[in-house]
């Protein structure tokens, strides 16, 4: 699992530095635990660097929890987030859940209940990561290609699950239409007419999204996303590449991390 940064944010010392000491413990260094003793610092916390699980206080001075919540919603900012408040404050800490929160503790806090707390968060953040990641790669033109070969006939949703599963591969027009059993020219026309694409644009874009996936999740060199993208040289990959996103893959990779943390 990567290490992700849990910001603790409660006015009493005490239950600060005692979460921060569980999560320490459990945690054994996998993760980054960050403590703020309000509000408005936990503000500047996460504006300042990436805060993946947020537990906080609802009743603190100046900035409470709730405020929190709602400035953080406000500048699009969105930790997993898990409330602390005590019996008394279940009003609180039921508004919390409408800004979606996904979890809230009780005071006071058993380890177990903080520990299974902070694990749930964690499974959330790991989907969000990934539906973020989706997001990321999607090509709008797939997406509307793929909508209109719901509606195509057989042949083509054929050749599109073809296309799909030997991606890593060189793949021809010659080939996939042979595949469904097609004159190379027909299914050419045919494709086009039901997909709204090019047999070759489909596949370039197939492959471009495969590339730009492994460039945010793997560490592989260049010459190797190009390889499991099913291109024989870097150089051409790099070309391709740039022409449809506007950037060389290196550059692509590179901002995209930037952006993650």
């Amino acid at each position: 699992m990567h290490a992700k940064t849990i910001l603790v944010v409660d006015d009493e010392p005490r239950t600060r530095q005692g979460i921060k000491k569980m999560l320490d413990t459990w945690g054994e260094g996998r993760h980054y635990i960050l403590t703020a003793e309000s509000g408005r610092e936990a503000i500047e916390i996460i504006r300042r660097e990436k805060v993946h699980i947020l537990l906080t206080d609802i009743r603190m001075p100046e900035v409470t929890g709730l405020m929190l919540l709602q400035t953080m919603k406000e500048q699009n900012l969105f930790p997993v987030v898990i409330v602390i408040s005590a019996y008394s404050e279940f009003e609180y800490a039921r508004e919390s859940l409408r800004l979606g929160v996904v979890n809230y503790l009780l005071k006071p806090i058993s380890r177990t209940k903080l520990i299974e707390a902070v694990e749930d968060a964690l499974r959330v953040e790991k989907k969000q990561e990934r539906t973020e990641m989706i997001e990321k790669v999607v090509d709008d033109r797939l997406v509307k290609a793929n909508e209109n070969s719901r509606e195509a006939r057989e042949p083509i949703r054929d050749a599109i699950q073809y296309i799909d599963q030997n991606i890593q591969q060189e793949i021809t027009q010659k080939e996939v239409a042979d595949h469904v059993h097609l004159n190379p020219s027909y299914f050419s026309a045919l494709f086009k007419e039901q997909t709204r694409m090019t047999f070759s644009e489909y596949v370039t874009r197939r492959k471009i999204q495969h590339a730009k996936q492994l460039l945010i999740t793997t560490n592989l060199p260049i010459g190797e996303v190009a390889e499991e993208s099913g291109y024989k040289t870097a150089k051409y990959f790099i070309k391709v590449f740039k022409e449809f996103e506007g950037i060389t893959p290196s550059t692509y990779r590179k901002l995209q991390n930037e952006r993650a943390f």
